[in-house]
Order: structure tokens, then sequence, then C-alpha cells
């Protein structure tokens, strides 16, 4: 079966690029698939993730121009379709042009929409004129696919669509031994450099348990945006001595070894890679109940902290309490764990297959 990927990119360090490489990987090598991917102004590409040799790769160039833009792209998506002819075409773009490109195509193929993105990060003032025709213009996108697959059940909430389902994303690493440092005084975070990340808020979370817990540190994993908008909020909060920011890297599984607590402050999440790889490496892992990710992993007070969204008080609470407290660290750590191993690639993987050859 021939398997035909559609993203923006593909050479960066981003979750959606990881699980592509994983799902792609092991398409192919455990179960024969014929996999291509498009992605866009990737002319001399090179991956951050390790991608299976035999995958071919096809780049789309965009032109500045609107209407310039639409014209490369239907052009170049016709011209790659006719060239691989694939059974299936799996879109990964969470912007509005991925959920009407089967009316671009209008080809006798298989379409499945994959979203890796909460739909609430699309809304700015989700109670505005414009979300609501945005919001129903997105539902009617997601309606065009045979199947419209988000990473949760609180994701499906969001869409107004009866082709939907759920299939998490499959872990990258299991590691045979748990964290080796529970004692060790630090606190990890693994994420771009956004506003939906939630840096800021994070920081000023630090800010305030940091006074009460000098020996502590904070150590930040992700691509930097170009402002360096929360390395100099740290500095202007005078974190520098105790949040430390680091580049994406490869190995992020010896990184979650080396720490004690895994937090993540975001607003929004499609799902939460870095929480089931924390717990996949014994973390206990705080985090905001944000849209709509986090609430589908974490089981509050049992493998983490599951706090409401925005409120910084609470997180500052059950943060300082992990903090301070080794057992409970290592009771939720040794849960989080167990909890991990549902989202092994043998546990995921069969579920695309099943879905491919239902189609």
């Amino acid at each position: 079966m021939k398997l035909l990927y559609i993203t923006n990119g593909i050479s960066g360090s981003g979750g959606l690029e990881k699980v592509l490489s994983i799902k792609t990987n092991l398409l192919i090598e455990k179960y024969g698939y014929e996999v291509s991917i498009i992605s866009l102004n990737e002319e001399n590409l090179s991956t951050f993730y390790s991608f299976n040799k035999n995958i071919m790769f096809y780049n789309i160039k965009i032109n500045n121009g609107l209407a310039v833009k639409l014209k490369d792209y239907i052009e170049g998506l016709q011209r790659i379709v006719q060239d691989f002819q694939p059974d299936i075409i799996s879109v990964c773009d969470d912007g509005l042009k991925g959920l009407f490109l089967p009316l671009l195509l209008k080809k006798n193929i298989i379409y499945i929409y994959e979203r890796h993105a909460s739909k609430e990060m699309n809304f700015k003032n989700p109670k505005s004129i414009k979300s609501w025709i945005i919001s129903n213009l997105m539902n009617y996108g997601a309606g065009l696919y045979d199947k419209f697959i988000v990473l949760t059940d609180s994701n499906k909430k969001e869409w107004k669509t009866n082709n939907i389902t759920s299939i998490p994303n499959p872990l990258s690493f299991y590691p045979s031994q748990v964290a080796q440092e529970q004692n060790e005084k630090k606190v990890i975070m693994v994420g771009s450099h956004s506003y939906i990340k939630g840096l800021d808020r994070l920081l000023n979370i630090w800010a305030q348990v940091y006074m009460g817990n000098p020996r502590w540190s904070l150590e930040i994993y992700g691509k930097k945006d170009k402002d360096r908008t929360f390395i100099r909020l740290a500095d202007n909060l005078n974190l520098t001595s105790s949040v430390k920011f680091f580049d994406p890297v490869n190995d992020i599984e010896s990184k979650y070894l080396q720490a004690s607590i895994f937090a993540l402050a975001s607003r929004s999440e499609g799902f939460g890679m870095v929480i089931i790889e924390a717990m996949a490496c014994g973390l206990a892992c705080i985090a905001y109940d944000c849209p709509s990710g986090p609430r589908d992993i974490i089981t509050d007070g049992i493998d983490g902290f599951l706090i409401p969204n925005g409120d910084e008080k609470v997180f500052v609470e059950k943060l300082q309490l992990l903090m301070k407290d080794d057992n409970l660290r290592s009771r939720m750590g040794e849960m989080a764990r167990k909890k991990a191993l549902k989202y092994k690639p043998e546990n995921i993987l069969p579920k695309w297959n099943n879905l491919y050859k239902s189609l």
C-alpha cells in the first residue's frame, strides 16, 4: 500500500516531525508500506530526526503572493500525486488550507486528516464572530475526509464531524531504567519558545517557586524564537542563575533521565508528546489542564498534577510540593512510567495499520 503524507515541513525538531519519523519508519519496516512525504520550501532537505532511507521526499516551492502561492501549491500537489499514485493521502497540516485539500485535488483517493493541535489554537477570541465562522469552516473541511484523526478523546469534542476517531502518538523511547536522579534538584521543560507553549507562564511560576527552593534549577529545551523573548524575560525576572535554555537535542531521553520533575505550562496542546516521554522516564509531571491533551494523559494526584488552566497559585503550590517531597515524586514517577506503557509503538502502530486496511 502506498501512503503519501502532506505537511508544511519535515526538517524541524517539533513533535509533528518526530511522530512522522516514528510512524513512517515503522510502517515501512514492520508493515511493508511504501511511503512518500511532501513538504513546502525544503529544497535542500536535512532532517532533525531520522527517516527511513526508502522514503521519497517531495518538495513544493511556494512563491510570494496569495494567488501565486495557491497556484504553486495545487500544481505541485497534482504533479506529485500523479507521479506517486498513492492509495491513501494523509494530511498533517493544522492550517485551513490542509482541511480543504480534498477539494483542491479532486482525486478518487482515500483521504485521512491527522490533527496535531487543538482546534482552539486557531482562535484568539473563541467567542467572536470571526472565530465562529472559522470554526464552522473547519468543521466543513473535516467532513471532506474519509477519516479525521485526532490525538485524544478530548480533541474529539472540539469538532462537529461524524468521521472522527482518536489515535494517540507513539513513544520514541521507553528506557530500560527509570530516572536515576530522583533526588537531582532539576525541573525540565521541553518545547519551542512560543506563546502557545506558555514559557512566560512557566517563568513567572518559577520566579515564585525558586525563592523558597534556591538549590533547584529549571532546564528548558527547545527552538528559540528570533527575538529571544523568553530568555529576556528570564533575565528581567532575575532567573538567569537558576534557568538554563538549551537548543533542541536528539537525545532528549538522557535529559529527562537527569531530571526529577517535568513541568508544562502550555496554553494549548494537541496531545503532549513531551508528557508521555517524561512519564516513560519515570518523571512526575505537572501541567496546566489546557485544551486538550494533558487531561487525557495525566491522572491528577496519581501520576502527576493537572492544574486548572491559568491558575498560577495552584501550579506554584503543587510544584513546590513535588520539589519538597521525594517520596511523592518517586511514587508518581513510578505510576507515570506504568501509564506510558500504553503509548509504546507496538501498542499504537497496529491501530494505524488496521485503519488503513479498513478503508
